[in-house]
């Protein structure tokens, strides 16, 4: 399975379990698909499609980060972004 297609359906699936919500208490969860490798120019992930700033800085993101990380990295894998993350 290609990654895009991959970070297409975690993005989905999120969405629907409503985990991309403003107003969610729960935390937004990480973008990883387990394919852990830098694209040869390692401007990100061939995976999660995440620079290495934006999985440094991941763990220490406030819910209003993590869904702009995640709007960010589906633009660069060109997933249509979800409506709730186009207002992060």
């Amino acid at each position: 399975m290609n990654t895009t297609k991959l970070i297409a359906e975690h993005a989905y699936k999120l969405t629907a379990e409503g985990l991309f919500d403003p107003n969610s208490a729960d935390a937004v969860p990480s973008p990883c698909v387990s394919v852990c490798r830098m694209t040869p120019d390692r401007s990100h992930c061939q995976g999660c499609f995440r620079t290495i700033d934006e999985i440094r800085a991941w763990s220490r993101a406030g819910s209003g980060e993590r869904r702009a990380i995640w709007a960010a990295l589906l633009g660069r894998a060109g997933v249509a972004v979800p409506e709730e993350l186009q207002q992060a």
